[in-house]
């Protein structure tokens, strides 16, 4: 993927959550790295991530203690990070419209 938008998203949530830096900064640098052009092929480099409607893909952070919702642009090789938090904070909110 050439391009991350939000990175600062995650930079603020390991700031307030530190055990989670290592795990979101892997999955950034895999992120950057990638060259997905499907979710099937996101799911070949994460098989525990969660395919949803609308180009969004949820991936566990850290053993599924927290999660990250991001949508794909796979034509622009874009990933829009849309939420980031705790598991307890994912059940509150809808994964599909966020």
């Amino acid at each position: 993927m050439e391009r991350i938008v939000a990175k600062s998203t995650l930079r603020t949530y390991w700031e307030k959550h530190p055990e989670t830096e290592q795990y979101l900064k892997t999955w950034h640098n895999t992120a950057m790295s990638s060259d997905w052009k499907t979710p099937n092929e996101v799911i070949k480099t994460y098989a525990s991530a969660s395919i949803l409607k609308d180009s969004r893909i949820v991936f566990n952070i850290k053993g599924n203690a927290h999660r990250l919702i991001a949508k794909f642009n796979f034509e622009k090789q874009w990933i829009f990070i849309r939420f980031v938090g705790t598991h307890a904070e994912y059940d509150k909110v809808d994964a599909n419209n966020i």
